[in-house]
């Protein structure tokens, strides 16, 4: 499998061509495009948090500590903290990430696990979501995006070091398609990787407000039809004649 600076280079790379293209085309603030791709760097030692005891997971646990915390202000300004009182939310976070989160991946994950699929992609773009802040849900989603986009780069690396050439043949090592996979071994890693999947993505839906607008599009489409309704019933006039 690659190593671990190659799995940094790459995803910094791709963060920069993100937050370059974010820039370029979709004329987002520059602070915004440097978060995003600032997130795509670090996100390509996610898939490794399942990896046990080791500088993926100890450097992730110190950055997430850290940044975490910073990311929540906004939202604990919304919901009235005050500024002590942040501080000793941002302080209890911080430990909590630091040694319990840490402490509880040292011993729940298990390598080349589910941390390494697809369903873990989508629950680390959408944690990201909730975590981000911005002006607009599309300023959260490109946040969201960059992360989600370093974590797959990690995957799609393990899977090309997983083939090689040699003597003029394709060689597979054991570990090809564990890393970009839907399912895993056994039922349980299964069932915990989409339970999860399902509750975050609810969050989300519950703080973009997709659910809201959904719900608004299927009223208005509904009155609508009413209308069309009415406006036939009340027609006095006979339809007209098919042919003449």
């Amino acid at each position: 499998m690659a190593g671990y600076r190659t799995h940094i280079a790459v995803s910094t790379l791709t963060g920069i061509g993100y937050g370059a293209a974010g820039f370029a085309l979709g004329e987002l603030p520059l602070p915004t495009c440097m978060l995003a791709a600032g997130l795509c760097s670090v996100a390509g030692m996610g898939p490794d948090l399942d990896s046990g005891p080791g500088v993926p997971l100890r450097e992730s646990m110190a950055f997430a500590a850290a940044v975490i915390p910073m990311m929540l202000v906004p939202h604990f300004r919304q919901h009235g903290f005050g500024y002590e009182s942040i501080i000793l939310a941002a302080a209890g976070l911080y430990l909590l990430i630091r040694f319990g989160l840490a402490e509880l991946l040292r011993l729940y994950t298990v390598h080349r696990g589910m941390f390494h699929s697809i369903p873990a992609v989508l629950i680390a773009g959408e944690l990201a979501f909730l975590l981000a802040s911005g002006e607009t849900v599309g300023i959260r989603a490109f946040k969201a995006g960059g992360f989600a986009l370093g974590y797959l780069s990690h995957l799609v690396l393990d899977e090309i070091w997983a083939v090689r050439w040699h003597r003029g043949r394709w060689h597979f090592k054991s570990s090809f398609g564990t890393a970009l996979k839907l399912f895993g071994r056994g039922w349980w890693p299964n069932l915990s990787a989409f339970g999860k999947l399902a509750i975050v993505t609810a969050l989300v839906m519950m703080q973009s407000d997709v659910s809201t607008m959904l719900r608004d599009q299927a009223q208005q489409l509904t009155g609508r039809k009413t209308e069309a309704v009415d406006h036939v019933a009340a027609d006095p006039s006979p339809p007209a004649p098919l042919w003449r």
